[in-house]
């Protein structure tokens, strides 16, 4: 935290530069004009100043003419005006002019309003001319006695600045300022005085702060950050000061400010390591999120606990947290929940899961008392996929969890129904005594499933896991009642031509015209000649008989398969004839009934030729019963899920090897190298190593030494993120090096002055292009011959797209006339890899957001790689995408490849990209063939990434060839 120097003004409109007049009439306007007149010419002016122009005849009659007013807009303008006046003729020395400009600000410092004083000495804090402080000491010194706080508040800020700039002004500034520390009773000039204390003189901020040490609290929160801010850095420079001023900060801990609370627990966690700490930290961090309404600020505390936790130390505390932690979840911010129940997922334990699973109950149960939103059906999806993580951690809670779950699979929400049914699937694969329960619940809650896909994996699992005869039968009577009546097709015929009978009854009555009273009391006839039947669509039909109607018979296929393996299970398990006839001929009737419904042309589209050779296969194994067939149908189902479940949670297992911090490993035989050794190693002819070389080529290649503990190359890091901007034989030679963080790109510009001559207001001018923004414009700068400088420009990034940063340098030559001097820069291109990282998700969840995503972007495959893996490898490594297809799916010798990869920004934008390619087997040297599909939210993102592939490609060519 350092001293904000304010701006000693209020922003004002300046004109246009079509509304630019001539330094003449602004010399009248200034002379002669009246107050208003005086206030226009000066603000045009100043806006001519800040462009560029010079205007040197204008500073003797602002002198004479505008100094002199007393009015407090012109007083205001003139602030502003003398700190971007030239003050120094071309040979650096100062103006005589500015003497007369000393002598109005000693008469501002001595001004009786308050509000001339303190802008006079914010005003101060920009000068960089002693000459011109020197005179004005005295009036700065008097001005910390004066009644107004804002005046002694500035005044302090003013010492400050001058004792940090020029120390020689005000050598005893310390001194004077610890003097008023302890005599100052408003809050923020003790604020002030004790942060100059903290960078000027830290022995005797040490000595205040120990001389009211029992007061903090009863501090304002201002002052309490900038003691927070001291104990970090006295202790981290000598440990030996924690034991002195700890209690401070846990008496902080109990601050009124957030900020305060928020600061002394980021310090408390850096000073010490103590369960007690920790466990005070964490907690104020759980108390700031729960109360705290900003959802940012819910984040970023949030990040501040995860990061808590990755610390082994550290985990054992917060575990014993983690039922304070659910208390955000009352947040209604969906990120903060998912947040929240990822890292109490992490810190769960034996110790506290049933207490966590009954909190998570409480929370499905709210959810069905608020009405149906976007959000609640995405956090009903959150809480089923917690809950099953935590079945799976946690098998004891099974059994308690398995009947709340069921609950979902009536939601009018597919994907948590889905999720459900996910979970399902897993438990009773893996959790053998709970079959029986599982088969229970959902025979319970088959008839109120809304959805088709969910009712098509509810069969999966009711055929492949009812194990007993009387589960089998239980199965085959859910799925009559929610066929309706066998034959399907006469069924409807019939009922439709009941349903006809009826209307026409209705309308015709005994005879052939049925008489109507219409609204007005008029009577109406309508004959059966004029009257069209409308069949009724909306009519009340079983589940599984609207999803045949309606044409979707992929559920009819997944119904046939379900019946083979019952009826195959029955028959297996009963030993009675008569019994395993009568279900195989009642499985076999209902599959006929639906190809026959798939063929009649009832529905609203006719059976496709897949499901129709499934139907078919059906009854053929159910007639037939080969053995080999019936061990695919009865067996091979359930192991092929038994090794995709193996498969998966291997692959959970090593992602998560991968989360976890890499250790830092050293062979015990490995040699350690000393660099002032290095020169003593003479080579076989005695000339010594040159130690400079070793040290350049460790930095720029990374030394080649072997050790697996060696850190990157610097090649690799830093120096290719160094853009040149102009040109070595340029007069001003620049170079820039680009720091990405997250929202904020930091560009670090070098300057060199080439030339002999000395260049005065040297500045960088920056523009962007795309959803980049400029901070501030950076400030000139004076450049001696061969010297060189460096300045900093912030930039802001809004969204994941690729910018655009160009602009030039402009200086004026010392001692020329001539216009200003300008030298284009290259352009800066920002990388959308610094914001994209990988990312992973279900492949339901791909496929929803693959059919939602309306930007799609189609590249085309052009390489020399020869080999599909290496090709896939290459290009997730440039996109910083992760393959969603498992290795499995991709092994193999084959002559094509499909995978989906998956990314996300730091913005919170989705990209997902398709690689469909291929390679003739007859030519092995061929390059691979094919494109990649990119589907995104935003067009930018969509395009920026196929830029950034395109890109690679070309740079992959081009290496290759080299």
């Amino acid at each position: 935290m350092t001293l904000v120097e304010q701006p000693c003004y209020t922003l004002i409109n300046f004109p246009s530069d079509s509304e630019q007049p001539n330094e003449m009439q602004l010399k009248m306007d200034l002379e002669k004009g009246d107050i208003k007149t005086k206030i226009e010419a000066l603000k045009k002016t100043i806006h001519m100043i800040a462009n560029g122009e010079r205007l040197p005849n204008l500073l003797m009659i602002i002198i004479r003419f505008v100094l002199p007013l007393q009015d407090h807009t012109i007083k205001k303008l003139l602030l502003i005006f003398w700190e971007i006046v030239p003050k120094t003729s071309p040979d650096g020395k100062l103006l005589q002019e500015m003497i007369l400009v000393c002598d109005a600000y000693r008469k501002d410092l001595q001004h009786p309003n308050e509000f001339l004083r303190g802008s006079t000495l914010r005003f101060l804090c920009k000068l960089k001319e002693p000459e011109l402080l020197e005179p004005l000491m005295p009036a700065i010194r008097a001005c910390l006695e004066h009644r107004h706080s804002y005046v002694r508040r500035n005044a302090v800020l003013a010492i400050f600045t001058i004792y940090r700039n020029f120390e020689f002004l005000i050598p005893d500034a310390p001194e004077l300022i610890a003097n008023f520390l302890e005599g100052e009773q408003d809050m923020s000039c003790k604020r002030n005085a004790f942060l100059m204390l903290l960078h000027a003189d830290q022995d005797r901020a040490l000595t205040y702060l120990a001389s009211c040490l029992d007061q903090v609290t009863s501090f304002g929160d201002i002052l309490q950050l900038v003691i927070v801010e001291l104990i970090y850095k006295v202790c981290h420079a000598n440990p030996t000061e924690r034991s002195r001023f700890i209690r401070c900060i846990y008496n902080l801990l109990n601050s009124n400010s957030p900020a305060v609370r928020y600061e002394a627990a980021g310090t408390l966690v850096t000073l010490s390591s103590a369960p007690t700490a920790i466990k005070a930290a964490a907690s104020c961090y759980i108390d700031l999120i729960v109360k705290e309404s900003d959802n940012n600020v819910k984040l970023i505390v949030l990040d501040r606990l995860i990061a808590l936790k990755e610390h082994p130390a550290h985990e054992r505390v917060l575990q014993d947290l983690v039922m304070d932690i659910l208390r955000v979840l009352a947040s209604p911010d969906l990120e903060v929940r998912k947040k929240t129940l990822n890292l109490a997922m992490e810190l769960v334990s034996s110790r506290n899961i049933e207490e966590m699973v009954l909190v998570l109950k409480k929370e499905v149960a709210k959810t069905h008392n608020v009405g149906e939103h976007e959000d609640t059906g995405k956090y009903r999806q959150l809480l089923v996929r917690t809950l099953h993580s935590c079945c799976i951690k946690f098998p004891d809670v099974a059994a308690t969890v398995i009947p709340v779950l069921m609950e979902f699979l009536s939601d009018t929400n597919e994907m948590a129904a889905s999720d459900v049914l996910i979970f399902v699937r897993e438990a009773i694969q893996k959790f053998e005594p709970l079959r029986s329960q599982i088969i229970e619940c959902l025979l319970d809650a088959f008839p109120t499933i809304k959805s088709v896909k969910v009712h098509r994996a509810a069969l999966w699992i009711l055929g492949e896991y009812t194990t007993t005869p009387d589960d089998v039968q239980s199965v085959m009577n859910q799925i009559r009642q929610a066929l309706g009546e066998i034959p399907i097709v006469e069924d409807e015929l019939k009922k439709a031509n009941s349903d006809k009978t009826e209307d026409s009854d209705a309308i015709m009555g005994t005879g052939t015209v049925a008489k109507l009273v219409t609204s007005d009391g008029t009577y109406a006839t309508q004959s059966a000649f004029n009257t069209t039947f409308v069949s009724k669509k909306n009519e009340n039909r079983p589940p599984l008989r609207s999803y045949l109607m309606e044409g979707d018979f992929f559920i009819g296929a997944a119904l046939g398969t379900t019946l083979a393996k019952l009826a195959l299970r029955y028959s297996n398990l009963l030993h009675d004839t008569v019994r395993q006839n009568q279900f195989t001929s009642e499985a076999m009737l209902i599959i006929t009934s639906i190809l026959n419904l798939g063929r009649s042309g009832l529905p609203e589209k006719a059976i496709t030729n897949d499901d129709q050779d499934r139907l078919f296969l059906c009854l053929r194994v159910l007639s037939e019963q080969v053995p080999e067939v019936t061990k695919i149908f009865t067996q091979n189902c359930r192991q092929a899920l038994s090794a995709m479940l193996t498969a998966k949670a291997e692959e959970d297992a090593s992602s998560q090897k991968a989360k976890e911090k890499p250790g830092h490993k050293v062979q015990a035989d490995d040699p350690i190298s000393f660099l002032q050794l290095s020169a003593l190693r003479g080579s076989e002819f005695g000339a010594a190593e040159n130690v400079f070389e070793l040290s350049l080529n460790q930095a720029v290649i990374g030394g080649g030494s072997g050790t697996s503990g060696a850190p990157p190359p610097l090649a690799s890091t830093k120096l290719n993120k160094v853009t040149q901007l102009t040109g070595f034989s340029d007069p001003v030679y620049a170079e820039a090096y680009v720091h990405v963080n997250q929202y904020d790109i930091v560009l670090d510009v070098l300057i060199v002055n080439q030339t002999g001559d000395t260049l005065q207001n040297c500045t960088l001018e920056l523009a962007t292009l795309g959803d980049l923004k400029l901070v501030e414009k950076p400030q000139p700068c004076v450049l001696a011959p061969h010297d060189f400088c460096n300045i900093k420009a912030n930039v802001k990034v809004a969204s994941t797209e690729n910018g655009i940063i160009f602009g030039n340098i402009v200086y004026d030559v010392s001692g020329a006339a001539s216009d200003r001097n300008v030298v284009v820069l290259n352009d800066i291109h920002i990388d959308i890899m610094d914001y994209i990282v990988p990312a992973s998700c279900t492949d339901t969840e791909f496929r929803q957001m693959w059919a939602e995503f309306e930007w799609e972007n189609k590249v085309s495959v052009n390489t020399n790689l020869t080999d599909l893996r290496a090709y896939l490898q290459h290009l997730v490594s440039s996109t910083n995408m992760k393959c969603l297809t498992p290795e499995k799916a991709l092994s193999g010798q084959c002559g094509f490849m499909a995978a989906n990869m998956y990314a996300r920004s730091i913005f919170g934008e989705d990209a997902l990209a398709n690689l469909s390619i291929e390679k003739p087997f007859n030519k092995p040297e061929a390059p691979v063939t094919g494109h990649i599909r990119i589907r995104a939210k935003s067009q930018g993102m969509a395009l920026s990434l196929g830029d950034k592939i395109n890109s690679t490609q070309k740079r992959n060519q081009k290496t290759s060839g080299a």
